[in-house]
């Protein structure tokens, strides 16, 4: 789960070390939690807390320079900063001396040693979740993978000695816990390699090796690739690459993604896609210089509301574009701002070889 955190109270390590394989786990960890319900990506209640660290380190684009991302309120630094100012009694009752707050993916993989251990680099989520672990918290200085102390201190009081130190997300953390041997058949041999988040996975998964670029077109359309020199921005992620810990990848979230697809499919194709893939296959590449922007939500990449539609003079226009030209203008706009946003980030378009 991308950004979201796990607070573990004093003591609860020696609960997890003495769980007993005769109950459920569930049971063991009741009182193991100094916050009873976890933020996750979905949270987007830290806007004061995301202007203070900015504040603190010099700007949103010294803050991306130094951890991927400028501040964003569902990352997890800003989380525990929240935490922190509204329950410093809480922030307190959390473990030292340990990893004692965790991205949720970074809870299972404890769990299954039933210890505590060391977050990744890689989070990111869900994101929103957001990106990957350390480098979707608004607190990894992604160059040197450490902790930022800047951004530690901007958040909370001895926030590092909570966190623990980070490791690839290839690492191998140890072995399963005897627990889930004698509870449920686990191999004593079976280790532990810590975890990475959802979109960092995504990449791994599908092999993209430098120069590729892939594209999730959902509700929301996501855009990730590899990148070897990144230049981090204002909108977008640079995240710790989960396969090369030598290079980076980039993460671009566009809000109005197929819900707008659709709605345009509604209006100009009677809601049918194969009349408006007919509609764009009738239209040529160029659109004869006819763009559309749509937004019917404040969209993320850029931060923009509205439909906004221009033809080949550069001139603004009022009215709708005939159907077939709308639907061209639609796509090609969506797709040129995916481009623009990635060659922001570093990312180098190659002239297409003709090999797929």
């Amino acid at each position: 789960q991308q950004h979201g955190s796990v607070y573990w109270k004093k003591g609860s390590i020696q609960i997890l070390k003495n769980a007993s394989s005769e109950l459920p786990l569930h049971q063991s960890l009741k009182a193991c939690f100094s916050v009873s319900y976890s933020p996750i990506w979905m949270d987007s209640s830290t806007a004061s807390q995301c202007s203070a660290l900015e504040k603190a380190v010099g700007g949103a684009q010294h803050l991306a320079n130094i951890t991927g991302s400028r501040a964003y309120e569902r990352f997890t630094g800003n989380q525990i900063a929240k935490i922190y100012r509204q329950n410093p009694e809480v922030y307190m009752q959390t473990e030292v001396g340990s990893t004692s707050i965790h991205l949720l993916k970074n809870t299972v993989e404890n769990l299954l040693k039933l210890i505590f251990t060391v977050l990744c680099l890689t989070v990111y989520a869900s994101c929103f979740a957001l990106c990957l672990v350390g480098s979707g918290m608004n607190l990894l200085q992604i160059w040197e993978k450490v902790w930022s102390r800047s951004c530690l201190d901007a958040c909370a009081p001895g926030l590092e000695e909570k966190l623990g130190c980070p490791v690839p997300s290839h690492s191998v953390l140890g072995p399963i816990s005897p627990y889930y041997h004698q509870r449920y058949g686990f191999s004593p041999d079976c280790k532990i390699v810590s975890f990475t988040g959802d979109n960092p996975a995504s990449l791994a998964g599908m092999r993209l090796q430098e120069g590729d670029i892939a594209i999730s077109l959902g509700t929301s359309d996501t855009l990730f690739l590899w990148i070897q020199e990144p230049t981090p921005a204002l909108e977008g992620h640079i995240l710790c690459n989960p396969v090369d810990s030598q290079t980076y990848m980039a993460l671009l979230c566009f809000k109005n993604g197929s819900l707008m697809r659709e709605r345009i499919r509604d209006d100009c194709a009677s809601g049918s896609w194969d009349e408006f893939s007919k509609a764009l296959s009738s239209t040529v590449a160029g659109n004869d210089g006819n763009l559309g922007f749509y937004f019917d939500v404040m969209e993320i990449t850029p931060e923009a509301v509205g439909i906004h539609r221009f033809n080949r003079d550069n001139q603004k226009v009022v009215s709708d574009f005939p159907k077939e030209v709308e639907i061209r203008a639609l796509i090609e706009g969506q797709f040129m701002a995916k481009r623009v946003h990635a060659e922001k980030l570093g990312y180098k378009v190659s002239k297409y070889d003709g090999k797929l």
